[in-house]
């Protein structure tokens, strides 16, 4: 081991030891005197970029700190619980997090979050998607920084939609896309399987009827109250049902995740599918390795979120990254610094260009090279712009694994599931049940 990578090392040992004896004082940690302040990201699993904007933003700090990463689990819920314990212990190595906006809340309720500084505040919500502020900010207060910003699109086979005889360059309904699947024996892509993408799915056909799924997100567990039991979850369960009970979906909507749906989507019953951009990168990839026919791709076109009626606007997903810092961090400041580097214009848009991950930004949209990369841009801008985030509460875990319980497997969703799954999630936020 170099001399150099001694402090790395303490460091981790710290990290994990932390995640081992949550409380535990940890004032010995981080000590290290020599050198640069050293700055620990903990990423979500990606290609390669936000590695490589460390890598950057440390050589354009010239010395004030270095930006070392440390990998998250691969799922959400996973990447969760490995940073609940670690903030909750007092880890002082939790300098950066990429976040996964539903879990804000959580995090910041107790103040497990360091508060972002007012000129931070200003400058990371100018110019930014208006979808990516709601996702960053927790009882009107922005407590993390807006990196990357993520939202579903209606991606379609043009043949299909021109056989099923459907005007895409306007708004469709879901009822036109269950009638179009039908009349051309075609499979929606859907994410049917017991995840946290059935909360995703839910939220948003909720949100596109103006009805979110909790009613009072800053209350008390035992006091909060859902609007699943109401004319909204009835519409949302309606359709649900009917893609689950015809088999829409598929034979493998149960297990219907966001890649089974798009390899779905790109064999011979493909037709529409709600997804997000990652597919687009991804099938012209594999038309490169010839594991998909290039006439594929060629039929493969996009557009907005579905609606639920055509006289009300859709309000489609929202998912993305914030970047947050931890309240026991060595160096809260220079964190901050850092994240100024790595969420600018310029780094969101290079990480779309490499990761597929489109910016938070506005500005980073205007580049060139966005441009000519993702002809699809526009729409996903547009939709960060209409997007709502998942519900906004402390409770998120519980409630959205109440709806996974509860709504899958969409075959058996009926018109009594809303109110089940209410009663049930209620209960467990006032004790009276386990999860």
């Amino acid at each position: 081991m170099s001399e150099s990578a001694r402090p790395s090392a303490l460091r981790r040992l710290c990290a994990a030891g932390a995640a081992l004896a949550l409380g535990a004082t940890l004032s010995a940690c981080g000590s290290a005197d020599s050198g640069p302040p050293e700055l620990t990201w903990y990423i979500n699993p990606d290609n390669g970029g936000q590695a490589q904007i460390a890598q950057q933003c440390t050589e354009e700090a010239d010395g004030a700190y270095t930006i070392t990463t440390s990998l998250l689990p691969r799922d959400a819920a996973s990447q969760r619980e490995q940073l609940a314990r670690r903030l909750a212990a007092g880890d002082r190595s939790m300098d950066i997090m990429s976040l996964d906006p539903p879990y804000i809340p959580e995090l910041a309720e107790p103040g497990f979050l360091a508060p972002v500084p007012e000129d931070l505040v200003e400058s990371s919500t100018q110019d930014v998607v208006e979808g990516a502020v709601q996702g960053a900010t927790w009882k009107d207060e922005l407590v993390a920084v807006p990196f990357w910003a993520n939202t579903q699109l209606l991606w379609y086979r043009e043949s299909v939609a021109e056989e099923a005889g459907l005007d895409m360059s306007q708004p469709v309904t879901w009822d036109q896309l269950i009638e179009a699947a039908e009349t051309t024996d075609s499979y929606l892509g859907i994410q049917g399987i017991r995840a946290e993408s059935m909360t995703v799915w839910v939220n948003a056909l909720m949100e596109s009827q103006g009805q979110a799924i909790i009613e009072n997100p800053d209350a008390p567990a035992d006091e909060t109250q859902l609007a699943l039991d109401s004319p909204a979850g009835d519409e949302a369960a309606r359709i649900i049902s009917t893609i689950g009970s015809e088999g829409l979906a598929g034979p493998g909507a149960t297990t219907q995740d966001e890649n089974v749906a798009m390899a779905q989507f790109q064999g011979d019953q493909g037709s529409f599918m709600v997804n997000w951009p990652f597919v687009y990168t991804a099938t012209q990839t594999s038309v490169e390795q010839g594991s998909v026919d290039q006439e594929v791709l060629d039929d493969m076109k996009w557009t907005t979120y579905p609606q639920i009626t055509e006289d009300q606007e859709s309000t489609p997903p929202l998912g993305g990254i914030n970047l947050g810092v931890g309240a026991s961090s060595e160096h809260p400041d220079l964190a901050y610094e850092a994240i100024r580097c790595i969420a600018s214009p310029e780094k969101q848009a290079q990480y779309f260009l490499s990761d597929g991950n489109p910016p938070a930004s506005t500005t980073a949209y205007d580049d060139p090279e966005v441009q000519d990369a993702y002809p699809m841009a526009p729409e996903i801008r547009e939709s960060l712009e209409r997007a709502a985030p998942r519900p906004q509460t402390p409770y998120y875990n519980e409630i959205s694994l109440g709806i996974q319980q509860h709504w899958t497997p969409i075959s058996d969703v009926t018109e009594s599931t809303p109110a089940e799954s209410q009663e049930f999630i209620q209960s467990v936020l006032r004790g009276e049940a386990l999860l």
